[in-house]
């Protein structure tokens, strides 16, 4: 079995470790945290760097994923997706067990589904996305790169989600809606219409709040 780095320590760390051991793909070989973490374990598994030891464990471990969370910011996943594949990481993506992926749905290198979620089919998810456990991608929408779309969120058919987006815990975006770059929707939002980039929904509305 392929080993597999995880990159970050935290809390989603916990989720990752999870979906990856149930897919059966990879063997978790170690996690690379913060310079205080080093040492340390996550459920079993030890802590074996920081980011300065990446062109290092990436040499003898080819294999990665993302394993920070995203809420408020996409910036450290980005930051991280960016230094380990400038370094020459290979990014696959990973699928939980009971995870439904369509076999004419794509997703992107360092992506992650999680227990539960579906991707239907003509859908497609970007690059280094979290589709996080329960949510659902309905038929062809697409989720731009770096987006987490967060616990039983429902995306409804034909819905174009921008780079960057954040969409909260049983959030429902309406069929056929455009959500921009860098968005917050918070949890349990219903979006009826169009939002711009850089905005934030909040509960139960379309009240908008500029980035």
């Amino acid at each position: 079995m392929r080993q597999l780095l995880l990159i970050g320590a935290g809390g989603h760390c916990h989720s990752c470790i999870e979906t990856i051991e149930s897919s059966d793909q990879f063997q978790i070989a170690g996690i690379v945290g913060s310079p205080n973490e080093v040492g340390t374990s996550v459920l079993g598994y030890d802590v074996i760097g920081s980011d300065v030891d990446l062109p290092l464990l990436l040499q003898r471990i080819p294999n990665a994923i993302i394993a920070a969370g995203q809420i408020q910011s996409p910036d450290l996943r980005v930051r991280l997706f960016e230094l380990a594949t400038n370094l020459g990481a290979v990014m696959p993506a990973i699928t939980a067990s009971t995870a439904v992926v369509s076999r004419h749905a794509s997703l992107g290198p360092g992506t992650i589904v999680m227990h539960g979620g579906i991707v239907n089919a003509g859908a497609k998810v970007g690059t280094n996305g979290i589709i996080n456990s329960m949510a659902l991608i309905e038929h062809d929408s697409i989720v731009e790169d770096h987006c987490h779309v967060s616990t039983a969120a429902v995306l409804n058919g034909g819905v174009h989600v921008g780079s960057q987006t954040f969409i909260g815990s049983r959030c429902v975006v309406h069929q056929s809606v455009s959500i921009g770059q860098r968005c917050v929707i918070a949890a349990g939002a219903v979006v009826r219409s169009n939002v711009e980039d850089g905005r934030t929904v909040h509960y139960n509305s379309n009240r908008k709040t500029p980035a």
